[in-house]
């Protein structure tokens, strides 16, 4: 170490000043920091297994149908312009004798007109069809053309455009039929068999409330365990090494692994080390300096007496080699020596050490120092002070395990939620209701499915008979075609020309014959599928339905909704079934907020009084660590009252300026040699050489081993004039920073332990939030929710509307469709089949038919 201002020593010392500075800084900041951040488990996770009991929401499915159903939609709005027939409905629900005809062809007056169209249609194409027959029978209609002009060629190529327009909408429109008929049937089973098993859910749901209620607060275990896990982590019993003063590195134990009590001892260690180790290494730079001084001033003190012993033994010695040179030197025999005498002239001692100043008094006053082990001392510090976080353990065991009692008993009062919870006394009638609707509607539903059956089947046997007659006009066209291009003469017979005629008139007569049926099929689907289009789901998806169920006097008293459901008396199922939707509970929208208040049971401190009480009420002295015994703090006082810092080091330095010898030994030892060589006088070059050789064996043997100790003790004054200087200053620093440290120890230790405490209070009561939190949530939204009901509803819609109402309308307009474009077929195939045959340029015919293939009679001449 160096005393000088700017020397290592000095910024050693400013810097670990300023380190203790900011130890205390940031002690203080500690004492109010945030609380440290939670864990990646500070989130609790609970598992939602009331998901089962849901009633899965239906929606609409986009279909490439969408605008053959708007179309529909739109006829039935035509078709039906009336709205719900409130008067109507109400007189049928409450007195159905009273219902006049009158009141309800009014209200069906587009239905009755649709149905009197049908059955003109079902009696005027038979009849028709009859008409058609006998006339082809008495051979007047279906010949031959009479004559050939030049417009039957553009009047054939029309007919057959038009029997392939109305034959390829026909085709269309049994296409749409047959898809439409697959999707009604693909789409009643499962339709009908939700209503059952929908009825069933919401009972199962209703059902389930005690058990999910049950399982919610069994779920009180996820915290509790997670609370346990915080108060005694795996890492709370583990072992760490002892830190040495100054270091830096962490106690190898995780704090994310520790329990509470570890924990808290960590804390403190951590926010306490930089202050402590620097105490600790600040009173080791103390007790090093007593050391080294002391070491020091021992060597300053014999080397000072060694060097003036020296000198005194060197002083005669040096006389006469300089006595016998200098002679050597004048003797007129020596050959250019005069040049040398002058530097052994000055053959004289230099440094005279016995003037320095005397250090005995400051040996005697650090006598028998230091008298106590400084280093021992240290180490117990080091290891008190790094044994906190086991102090922690120790002192907090027994509040541990008060809390995870009171954990015990907070676990009873979670209880009471569930023991309390009276929603099944207010879901028995809704059950009961469940379950006679689920008994009324086995009959319906069966009777659904039977008809559905016979509707599909018929549906797709005058299906098949529409792609017969489709098949009848093309083939008919083709054959009737090929044949006319074969034909060189208009008057020739041509088989195949025969043959297409013939299949067009089968076609004719398979649409005389089952047109009647087809009508009857579509007015029976129209009017199913109108009426509960127009009817039901329009009025359901505006929501009249409902209002007119909430209008008093629509029911009778036997379906008084608002009386079996035990809904409030201000409520009525319009608003029951928006609150349902928008997630109310069944507590809101069954009347249990005046018997049971949710919030008021899932208040926090309300289970957390006792826990976060015994954490506020802890208190332990963790901080009691000893750094300097009073003789430690004894043996620094008698060093800086030693008189270290009082000695002249610089009449030491001033002597170590002086050489050993005034002249250089070495230097005039080779000069001597070099005047040996010059000399012609043997005697005198002897005398040289021996003279030489003395002052070098003078410099080896005495000059040499003073000067050694000249560096020696210029050690050890650097050393001391360094320290000296700033010794008090660092003994008053030290003494004080170490008393500061053991006085201000217990009180932060204190402070970091509310702090820590508090920290750990808040984290746990997230806990115990977030679970109260979850159960209000899952009791309102989940377990405890009437959203299932309102669900329902919206599914029923979905599948009578959206899923069977929607294709099966679409499958009776598509097949009436068929049927009113049979009419313009029959007509065109009728009016084609005659330019398939010979044309008949005479008079009288002597042909016959009755040759040719596919013979139907016809007329076969015609008398003008």
């Amino acid at each position: 170490a160096d005393g000088a201002p700017g020397s290592p020593l000095a910024t050693a010392g400013a810097m670990r000043a300023a380190g203790l500075l900011l130890a205390w800084a940031l002690l203080r900041a500690a004492a109010s920091q945030q609380c440290h951040p939670s864990s990646p488990g500070g989130v609790l996770r609970f598992t939602d297994r009331h998901a089962e009991i849901r009633v899965p929401a239906l929606h609409r499915v986009p279909s490439s149908l969408d605008p053959l159903y708007g179309l529909v939609r739109r006829c039935l709005d035509l078709i039906q312009q009336n709205p719900l027939p409130t008067e109507l409905l109400r007189t049928a629900l409450n007195d159905p004798g009273s219902v006049r005809t009158s009141q309800v062809v009014q209200y069906e007056l587009g239905y009755v007109v649709c149905a009197a169209v049908a059955l003109l249609f079902t009696v005027a194409v038979p009849v028709a069809g009859m008409c058609f027959c006998y006339c082809r029978s008495r051979r007047r209609c279906g010949g031959r053309l009479r004559a050939h002009r030049r417009s039957l060629g553009c009047r054939r190529r029309c007919l057959l455009a038009c029997l392939s327009f109305t034959s390829l909408v026909i085709l269309i429109s049994v296409t749409c039929a047959f898809v439409t008929s697959q999707r009604v049937k693909g789409q009643m089973e499962p339709g009908l068999g939700a209503v059952p098993s929908t009825l069933r859910t919401l009972r199962q749901h209703l059902a389930n409330v005690p058990q999910g209620v049950q399982m919610v607060v069994d779920k009180f275990e996820v915290p509790r365990k997670q609370i346990i896990s915080d108060l005694g982590g795996k890492g709370g019993a583990g072992q760490h090494p002892e830190l040495a003063p100054g270091t830096d590195e962490a106690l190898t134990v995780p704090r994310c692994l520790a329990g509470l009590s570890r924990s808290v001892g960590l804390s403190i260690h951590a926010q306490l080390k930089a202050m402590t180790y620097a105490a600790l290494a600040d009173l080791q730079d103390r007790a090093g300096d007593l050391q080294t001084s002391l070491h020091h001033l021992q060597i300053l003190h014999r080397t000072a007496r060694a060097l003036a012993a020296a000198r005194a033994e060197l002083e005669p010695a040096l006389r006469e080699r300089r006595r016998r040179v200098v002679a050597l030197l004048d003797d007129p025999r020596c050959t250019s020596c005069a040049s040398v005498l002058g530097r052994a002239q000055g053959l004289e001692l230099g440094a005279d050490y016995g003037k320095v100043p005397s250090v005995e008094k400051v040996l005697k006053a650090l006598a028998g120092l230091p008298r106590s082990d400084f280093a021992e001392m240290i180490r117990q510090g080091n290891g008190t002070f790094n044994s906190i976080p086991e102090l922690a353990v120790e002192r907090m065991a027994q509040v541990i395990q008060d809390l995870r009692g009171d954990l015990a008993r907070t676990a009873d009062k979670v209880q009471s939620i569930a023991d309390g919870f009276p929603l099944p006394d207010y879901t028995r009638p809704v059950s009961e209701a469940l379950v006679k609707a689920e008994d009324r509607s086995q009959p319906y539903l069966r009777e659904a499915e039977r008809f559905e059956r016979y509707r599909w089947i018929a549906g797709t046997v005058l299906c098949s008979i529409i792609l017969l007659i489709l098949a009848c006009n093309g083939t008919g066209m083709a054959l009737g075609a090929y044949g006319l291009s074969k034909r060189e003469d208009p008057s020739d017979y041509e088989c195949r020309g025969e043959a297409g005629a013939k299949f067009l008139l089968v076609g004719v007569g398979l649409a005389f014959l089952f047109s009647w049926l087809l009508t009857l099929l579509v007015f029976a689907t129209f009017l199913v599928g109108g009426n509960i289009q127009t009817l039901v789901c329009r009025n359901w998806v505006n929501q009249e339905i409902y209002k007119f169920i909430d209008t008093p006097g629509n029911l009778p008293p036997s379906m008084n909704l608002t009386r079996q459901l035990n809904l409030r008396r201000d409520s009525n199922l319009s608003s029951a079934y928006r609150e349902c939707k928008s997630g109310a509970g069944l507590w809101e929208v069954l009347q249990l907020d005046s018997s049971y208040d949710l919030d008021e049971h899932l208040k926090t401190p309300k289970y957390t009084a006792d826990f976060q009480k015994r954490l506020g009420d802890f208190t332990a002295n963790l901080g009691d660590v000893r750094l300097l015994r009073s003789e430690g703090r004894q043996d620094l006082e008698t060093f800086a009252r030693s008189g270290v810092d009082e000695v002249d080091y610089g009449r030491f330095q001033e002597e170590m300026k002086n050489p050993v010898v005034q002249s250089s030994l070495p230097g005039l030892a080779r000069n001597l040699e070099g005047l040996q060589k010059m000399q012609r006088n043997s005697t005198v070059a002897g005398r040289l050489a021996a003279e030489a050789r003395a002052l070098w064996h003078m410099q080896n043997s005495t000059v040499q081993s003073q000067e050694a100790l000249v560096a020696k003790l210029g050690e050890s004054v650097q050393f001391l004039s360094r320290l000296a200087p700033h010794l008090q200053e660092r003994v008053k620093r030290t003494l004080a920073t170490t008393a500061s440290v053991e006085a201000r120890l217990p009180v932060q230790a204190q402070q970091i332990l509310r702090q820590e405490l508090g920290c750990f209070t808040r984290k746990e009561l997230r806990y115990f939030s977030q679970y109260l939190n979850w159960v209000g949530q899952t009791l309102r939204e989940d377990v405890a929710s009437c959203q299932p009901l309102a669900t329902a509803l919206d599914n029923g819609r979905v599948i009578l509307c959206d899923r069977i109402a929607d294709p099966w309308n679409a499958f009776w307009f598509s097949l009436g469709c068929c049927t009113f474009f049979l009419i313009p077929n029959i007509i065109f195939a009728v009016r084609l089949s005659k330019h398939f045959r010979p044309i008949r340029n005479r008079l009288i015919s002597t042909g016959s038919e009755e040759t040719c293939p596919f013979h139907i009679p016809r007329v076969t001449a015609l008398k003008l």
